[in-house]
């Protein structure tokens, strides 16, 4: 038995070749078992700050690398104890199919490594967007789903580098100095998309706005569906829907309505001329009596001007009523009604409220 297993078939003997095949299959059998410990160790290390996110879900993006990579390192591990047979060793076009299978292996060992750390960021972005989903606001949600594809295209390149490193044991050092050109010649090209990139960034920072808030730029008035990179779409108070860049979104001056405390309301009432003094001295005390109301903080009722078409009194208030448009017009227009039905009670008519038009005819 020994001297069989001792027989040679290219350059290894049987020994050699059934421990190999062994240590495969001895992993492919326990591959989940061993994933499974070491997700568990994963997991400790990156999810103590999600708790809530179920350790299923973890288990369920992490496994399938963790599997592929565990067989493919041990695999390799194993077969480089063997000889590799000197009957293989030939070159094709300056390169031996020994370099080639070192290279093949060792591009699949960090595609899948980066295939692995691909998941684990998918993980770590759920635990934020579940902690994000407990605020009110949006622009969280969409800064982690931003750096999530940030952060993974940074590791496919980084993955594709180490790929031309080790498979084709390129100089990634004068390749990154060519990109760096290209990147800045790509840069000068686009310089006004990168311009709302920035601008998306400073949006995301510094939140003069977030998603639901109703605004005012550019003569628009709407409300903030979405903050993109390049972009904010604002569904306006006529329904339509429009793409403001974010550089002017930074540079232009926006009226956040969204974030008033208070809103002002006017009113102007051209008082007929044929109002007398004590009707006007009345009308002043019963409009603040009317103002009196828990939802107005301020008000102030006066004689504004006089002339020869009517009396003006000018009525400003301050409501609270701030963040539904519809809620402020109702409250607006119960105001309105009752002043309407004051100016009835008192015998006060507006100007122009009757007009005589006299026809002469001369002689």
């Amino acid at each position: 038995m020994y001297q069989f297993l001792q027989q040679e078939i290219l350059d290894n003997t049987l020994e050699s070749y059934l421990i190999v095949l062994g240590t495969i299959l001895l992993v492919i059998v326990i591959k989940r078992l061993v994933s499974k410990y070491l997700a568990k160790i994963l997991y400790n290390m990156v999810g103590k700050a999600g708790k809530k996110v179920a350790r299923q879900s973890f288990l369920d993006l992490v496994l399938q690398p963790l599997d592929t990579f565990l067989v493919v390192q041990i695999s390799i591990i194993a077969l480089d104890r063997l000889k590799f047979p000197k009957v293989l060793d030939i070159a094709i076009y300056h390169l031996t199919i020994r370099q080639l299978i070192d290279s093949l292996a060792a591009g699949t060992l960090i595609v899948v490594f980066i295939w692995l750390c691909v998941r684990v960021i998918d993980f770590i972005a759920m635990i934020l967007e579940e902690k994000a989903n407990l605020t009110k606001d949006q622009a969280d949600n969409q800064l982690i789903i931003f750096f999530k594809d940030f952060f993974k295209v940074i590791l496919v390149i980084i993955g594709i580098l180490l790929v031309l490193r080790f498979s084709f044991n390129k100089n990634i050092g004068n390749l990154l100095t060519g990109l760096s050109i290209v990147g800045a010649a790509i840069a000068l090209a686009t310089r006004e998309s990168m311009e709302n990139l920035i601008a998306s960034f400073i949006i995301f920072f510094d939140k003069p706005f977030i998603t639901g808030d109703q605004v005012k730029v550019n003569g628009f008035t709407g409300t903030i569906e979405k903050i993109g990179l390049r972009s904010t779409r604002i569904r306006t108070l006529d329904k339509t829907y429009i793409s403001v860049p974010n550089k002017q979104m930074v540079d232009t001056i926006i009226d956040n309505i969204s974030l008033r405390t208070q809103r002002k309301v006017e009113i102007r009432l051209e008082i007929g001329l044929g109002a007398s003094a004590s009707q006007l001295k009345q009308l002043s005390p019963a409009i603040r009596n009317i103002l009196q109301k828990p939802e107005i903080e301020k008000s102030f009722v006066y004689l504004m001007d006089t002339g020869k078409s009517a009396h003006i009194v000018a009525v400003d208030y301050f409501t609270t009523i701030s963040q539904s448009i519809e809620t402020f017009n109702l409250f607006r227009e119960t105001i309105n009604l009752e002043i309407i039905e004051l100016l009835e009670s008192l015998q006060i008519e507006l100007a122009a409220a009757s007009t005589d038009i006299v026809v002469k005819q001369n002689s």
